[in-house]
């Protein structure tokens, strides 16, 4: 059997950046994965936040 190689899918955790900003109690977050090599800058989704009830950016957070 061959030798598995390294995975270039990693796990990452997306926050909504108007919820952080509006000073509100909670945080709206998502995990999804994403391949590091076709995509090395962080990623950014338009998400449903619960708290705020609107469709709002979430960004990758380290």
């Amino acid at each position: 059997m061959a030798k598995k190689s390294k995975d270039a899918r990693i796990q990452v955790i997306l926050e909504c950046t108007e919820h952080k900003n509006s000073g509100m109690p909670g945080t709206s977050r998502y995990i999804t994965t994403k391949n590091k090599k076709n995509t090395p800058e962080r990623l950014e989704l338009k998400k449903y936040n619960p708290i705020l009830k609107k469709m709002t950016l979430h960004r990758e957070i380290k």
